[in-house]
């Protein structure tokens, strides 16, 4: 004759995992706060983009890279051929580079309505970057933090329909006087395109 060892009843099982629940460590149940709280499975990862930068003839002159982080996206500016010292740079709000004056580039990026300038108490445009030094040589190497623009979705993204792109300008920003910060005409010009 076979004999079979009766299973624990349900309450003894509920019982015996109590005081571990108590202690935090195990559970009969999934925790709300521990689902609620969980990364979403939809965020979209880093993302990374190029402009090839070109002058009002259409000579190639260097590029720019551009990387999405959790304050913003970098930007890595590497030109040559420029007059020494500082320079304008800022990201524009159409995807053109139409030479020779690059005028098809549109406005600065300014998605949410501000004054141009960081020293603009209405300021500044989302596309407002600090000023690229160039050297003796015309060789001019920046990085830069635009913290109000995204690679990702949104009002921000350098995505939107009809694209975006980045200028550098003949004579530095001022970083106060709208639109454009008195510097001057238009020298560079690249069309920011995704990786």
């Amino acid at each position: 004759m076979i004999f079979f060892r009766p299973l624990a009843a349900p309450a003894a099982l509920f019982l015996a995992a109590a005081p571990l629940c108590s202690r935090g460590i195990a559970t009969l149940a999934p925790s709300r706060t521990a689902v609620t709280s969980a990364p979403a499975q939809n965020e979209e990862p880093p993302r990374t983009a190029h402009a090839n930068i070109i002058n009002p003839v259409g000579t190639p002159l260097g590029s720019a890279k551009f990387s999405q982080g959790s304050d913003g996206v970098t930007i890595e500016v590497d030109v040559i051929q420029q007059i020494p010292g500082p320079h304008g740079i800022h990201i524009l709000a159409v995807g053109k580079c139409d030479q020779p004056d690059f005028g098809s580039a549109g406005a600065h990026f300014n998605p949410y309505g501000k004054k141009h300038g960081f020293d603009n108490p209405e300021g500044p445009h989302a596309g407002d970057l600090k000023n690229l030094e160039a050297g003796n040589d015309g060789h001019a190497i920046g990085a830069f933090l635009a913290p109000l623009v995204t690679l990702g979705s949104g009002p921000n993204s350098l995505f939107h329909s009809g694209g975006t792109s980045i200028v550098i300008d003949e004579n530095p920003d001022d970083y106060r006087t709208d639109p454009g910060g008195q510097s001057g005409i238009r020298v560079a010009c690249g069309v920011i395109v995704q990786n």
